[in-house]
C-alpha cells in the first residue's frame, strides 16, 4: 500500500508539475508570438524607412549634381571678377602714378612762378594797379592749372579705357 500511495503521490506531483509546466509553456508561447509580431512590425517599418532613405539619397544626389553644375557655370564669372579686380588694381596704380607726376609738375611750375614773382617783386615794388593785375593773372593761371589737371584726368580715363580694351 505504501508503494501504491507513493506511486499515486508521484503521479499527482507529476500531474501538478505538468500543469504548471503547460502554463509556463503557454505563457512563453504567447510572449514569443508577441515578439514575432513586434519583429514583423519592425521589419515593415525598416522597409518603409529604407525606401524613404533611398529617396532622400537620390534627391541629395540630384541637388549635389545641380549645385556642381551651377558652380561650374559661376566659375568663369568669378574669374572675370578676379581679372576685373586685377585691372582695377593696375588702373589705380597707373592713376596714382599719373597723379603724382601731374602734382609734381604743378608744384614745379608753381615754384617757378613763385620764384619769378619774388624776383620781379624784389626788383621793383608794385603799384596798386600792378598788384591787381598780378592777382588777376594768378587767378587766371590757377584756373588754367585746374583745366590742365582735368585734361590730365581725362587722359587717364582714356588710357584706362584703352587698357581695358587691350586686356580683352
Amino acid at each position: 500500500m505504501i508503494i501504491e500511495l507513493s506511486v499515486a503521490l508521484a503521479a499527482i506531483a507529476f500531474a501538478v508539475l505538468v500543469f504548471f509546466l503547460i502554463k509556463t509553456l503557454k505563457s512563453a508561447k504567447d510572449s514569443l508570438d508577441k515578439v514575432s509580431q513586434t519583429l514583423q512590425e519592425v521589419q515593415k517599418t525598416i522597409d518603409e524607412l529604407t525606401y524613404e532613405v533611398k529617396t532622400t539619397v537620390r534627391h541629395a544626389n540630384d541637388i549635389t549634381a545641380d549645385v556642381q553644375s551651377k558652380i561650374q557655370k559661376i566659375d568663369p564669372i568669378v574669374d572675370s571678377v578676379k581679372n576685373l579686380g586685377d585691372v582695377m588694381n593696375e588702373l589705380t596704380l597707373t592713376v596714382k602714378q599719373v597723379s603724382v607726376t601731374v602734382i609734381e609738375k604743378f608744384r614745379k611750375s608753381r615754384e617757378l612762378k613763385d620764384k619769378a614773382k619774388s624776383v620781379s617783386i624784389a626788383e621793383a615794388p608794385l603799384t596798386p594797379a600792378e598788384e591787381r593785375t598780378v592777382q588777376s593773372y594768378e587767378a587766371v593761371s590757377s584756373s588754367k592749372s585746374k583745366g590742365k589737371v582735368a585734361t590730365a584726368l581725362k587722359g587717364v580715363d582714356a588710357a584706362a579705357a584703352i587698357w581695358q580694351k587691350f586686356r580683352h
